[in-house]
């Protein structure tokens, strides 16, 4: 058994934010014992350092965008048709990128990575692990949601090639059109009536049934509560992605009480839609009560700066306890992976961060970190 000993522990499972000096037994890539004086046959010595669970990223798109390549490496967006549920991101994920060296050692241990947002349905998202060379290994969760998107990505893409949907109302038109298909398909289904089988109605089955969630891209206002709107109509479960401009909005998506996975919200304003970006979204959206997680989108921010995007919205008014949460155990119960991730809990997968500092200090580094119990990345 391994003990990792001599370190300040946030388990991330308290109402407040209180460092335990306390010890953490390992076994068989669990934890197996939280506590004093544990036994084991291997010691790790923290040498006071402050250990923390994995950060987990609620929505990028890690190994769909290889690093320092072009077109070759891009395989985020299947842009030849608007609706695709039949695909899985997992078919894309190079888990032998660079950028999972780099997640790991900015101490990110689990993300949600997927279809981009260039199709109005663009395929189901995947929570895995950070470490591996084989994405099958790596699954923590698949599917775990449905990525759909609003706005000006799947507007630009499909004005461009001169077809449907070049407006807000045909994104809608066509995201019904495609419920009300499967949700027919699956009537047959289960009444036993033959069919031909169908890859795109098959994969929408765990949304009707809500074993999924829709995974909305949405920036703007009126998009966001197109987005609401839609879920409403089909009885569906939803996430709100991106949410730019809720801090505008935040008493009518308080009414609403769904979870908002926020950002990327460091850079460039780079499209209209963005024109109301700032890290106060997700200060003003955990302060009125809402569940809320940021993200980094990366590739569009680098997944080792996952800890960055918290820091900023601390520096915007938001608790530093409460900013932890947003990329540690509020991403994982918003994917529903919080019975293995999120925190430091017994029986919970062994995924823990040894960091030299305080992690939402920029100068604070990360001296290892550690997966299913391995030590994945050391300084």
């Amino acid at each position: 058994m391994r003990v990792i000993k001599n370190v300040k522990v946030l388990t991330m499972e308290g109402p407040e934010e209180v460092y335990q000096e306390v010890e953490v037994a390992i076994k068989d890539g669990k934890i197996v014992k939280i506590g004093q004086d544990l036994k084991g046959d291997d010691y790790i010595d923290g040498q006071g350092h402050l250990l923390l669970p994995g950060f987990i990223d609620g929505h990028c798109h890690l190994g769909m965008w290889e690093d320092a390549i072009g077109f070759e490496g891009a395989d985020g967006n299947e842009m030849t048709n608007p609706i695709t549920p039949e695909l899985r991101g997992i078919d894309s994920i190079n888990p032998m990128d660079q950028t999972f060296v780099d997640a790991r050692g900015g101490g990110v241990t689990s993300v949600a990575t997927g279809p981009g947002s260039a199709n109005v349905m663009g395929g189901s998202f995947v929570a895995i692990k950070t470490a591996g060379k084989r994405i099958d290994d790596m699954i923590i969760k698949e599917p775990i949601a449905m990525k759909i998107a609003f706005g000006e990505n799947p507007k630009r893409v499909y004005n461009e090639q001169r077809k449907s949907p070049t407006t807000r109302m045909a994104i809608a038109a066509e995201l019904r059109k495609v419920l009300t298909e499967a949700k027919n398909y699956l009537a047959k289904k289960e009444g036993d009536e033959k069919q031909e089988l169908n890859l795109k109605y098959e994969a929408l089955i765990p949304v009707l049934k809500k074993e999924i969630p829709l995974k909305a891209h949405a920036h703007r206002a009126d998009d966001i509560f197109t987005a609401i709107r839609i879920a409403r109509e089909f009885d569906l479960d939803i996430t709100l992605e991106h949410v730019t401009e809720g801090h505008l909005i935040v008493d009518e998506l308080v009414k609403e009480n769904l979870p908002c996975i926020v950002g990327p919200s460091f850079g460039q304003r780079s499209k209209y839609e963005l024109i109301n970006k700032s890290f106060i979204t997700a200060v003003k959206l955990q302060q009125a009560g809402l569940k809320v997680a940021i993200m980094t989108d990366s590739p569009v921010i680098p997944q080792e700066n996952l800890n960055m995007c918290a820091q900023f919205c601390v520096k915007e008014g938001m608790d530093h306890y409460e900013a932890l949460k947003a990329i540690t155990i509020n991403p994982a119960e918003i994917l529903k992976i919080d019975d293995r991730v999120g925190s430091i809990k017994e029986g919970k997968d062994a995924d823990l961060v040894l960091w030299d500092g305080d992690p939402l200090d920029i100068n604070s580094r990360v001296v290892f970190t550690m997966i299913d119990g391995d030590i994945v990345y050391k300084a």
